[in-house]
């Protein structure tokens, strides 16, 4: 039986009018439940323009983004980014502390049917080596490798379908970067079947540890072969 189709884009473009500049060219993509995708490419080639176009953060200069088959109507946006999550590389937290950050996507409208779930959390702060004495941390006093684990704890505690991740661990330690890698991947293990990620990403060990689809970006085109493997693979 073939994976369900969660999100698949159609002609999706973007440019910058002030400029004259295309920064992505039309393009078809589709992401599959079960899949780790990896996206690579030089700096500059658009690779968060598209994933960022892919999460229905920036207006479409054309094309559409459907998601289990029916294209996002504007009224379904916010809902569509709450199952198809961006994780940013440099994440913006509230001032407060960790568990502050971590409740307050419940006082939002669109996350007002769910509740906050301490041991939930706590079970994602252990897969990341974080303590429960973490969520009194005063989110000033965080380096970026803690801040990150943060908001990346913020998103999963909420179980989207699929991660949209921009090179989250591109200016973390080893250490930090390890954790994140770790958490994504228990979040992605318990649920294989139905969640997906697309990863940006600079390190070429790490596109091998955390995809099994690689594709690369060049001048806003997206090249993936023929033959690239869609299967989900073993994880670290």
């Amino acid at each position: 039986m073939a994976a369900a189709t969660l999100v698949e884009a159609k002609r999706i473009a973007r440019r910058d009018a002030q400029r004259d500049q295309v920064l992505l060219h039309p393009t078809d993509f589709t992401l599959r439940a079960g899949q780790r995708v990896v996206l690579t490419g030089p700096s500059g080639s658009g690779k968060s323009v598209f994933l960022r176009a892919l999460a229905l953060l920036d207006p479409l200069d054309g094309g559409t983004v459907h998601w289990h088959g029916r294209p996002v109507a504007h009224g379904l946006v916010p809902r569509y980014r709450r199952h198809i999550a961006y994780v940013r590389q440099r994440p913006a937290l509230i001032d407060g502390t960790v568990e502050d950050n971590l409740r307050y996507p419940y006082s939002l409208a669109v996350y007002r049917d769910t509740a906050f779930d301490a041991a939930r959390v706590r079970s994602l702060l252990d897969a990341a080596g974080r303590g429960s004495d973490f969520l009194a941390r005063a989110t000033a006093e965080l380096s970026g490798g803690e801040a990150q684990i943060v908001a990346l704890v913020r998103v999963l505690q909420l179980d989207p379908e699929a991660l949209l991740l921009d090179e989250p661990t591109a200016s973390l330690d080893p250490e930090s970067a390890n954790a994140v890698e770790t958490l994504i991947a228990q979040w992605f293990e318990r649920e294989r079947a139905t969640r997906a990620t697309v990863w940006v990403s600079h390190d070429p060990a790490q596109a091998q540890r955390v995809g099994t689809r690689h594709i690369t970006m060049r001048a806003g085109v997206l090249d993936e072969p023929a033959s690239a493997p869609v299967a989900v693979g073993a994880l670290r």
